[in-house]
C-alpha cells in the first residue's frame, strides 16, 4: 500500500490562508474605532445648529425675455430684514463661462421678494446669510 503525504502539500496553503484571513480581520478591526469617531464628529446636537433661513423659495419658468429659462423668487417670511448672498453652481457650462456664479449680498425686507434670474434646469443655488444655515436648492 502506498501512503500519500498530502499534509505537506496542504500545510503551506492552509498556513497562508490562515495568515491572510488573520491580516484582513486585524485590518478590519483596526478601522472600527476611526469609523466610530468619524460618525461621532458628524452628528451635532440640535442646539448647536443654526436656524434655517426664513425664505420661501419658488421657481418660475420664464418663456420670454433674457432672464433665462428659470428664475428663483425668495420671499422673506420673517419680521426682520435679511441680508443674503447666493452662489449658483451651473449644471451645464461651456468654455467661456465659469461653473460658479456668485451673487453679491442683497437686503430683503420683510414680505419682499428677491429674484435670481438666468437659471437653467438642474442648476444648484446656495443662499447664505449670517446667523442662518445655508439654503441649498436645485432648479427643477
Amino acid at each position: 500500500m502506498i501512503k500519500l503525504n498530502t499534509s505537506s502539500v496542504r500545510s503551506p496553503f492552509f498556513t497562508r490562508a490562515v495568515v491572510a484571513l488573520g491580516c484582513s480581520l486585524i485590518l478590519t478591526a483596526a478601522q472600527v474605532p476611526s469609523v466610530l469617531a468619524a460618525e461621532a464628529t458628524v452628528t451635532q446636537p440640535v442646539a448647536d445648529k443654526a436656524p434655517s433661513l426664513p425664505l420661501a423659495p419658488t421657481f418660475e419658468k420664464v418663456t420670454s425675455g433674457e432672464n433665462g429659462p428659470y428664475v428663483l423668487n425668495l420671499k422673506n417670511i420673517s419680521k426682520d430684514t435679511i441680508t443674503a448672498s447666493a452662489q449658483v453652481l451651473a449644471s451645464v457650462t461651456f468654455h467661456a463661462t465659469a461653473k460658479t456664479h456668485n451673487i453679491p449680498e442683497h437686503a430683503i425686507d420683510p414680505g419682499q421678494v428677491w429674484t435670481i434670474t438666468e437659471l437653467a434646469a438642474t442648476d444648484k443655488v446656495i443662499i447664505s446669510a449670517k446667523g442662518f444655515a445655508p439654503l441649498e436648492l436645485t432648479v427643477p
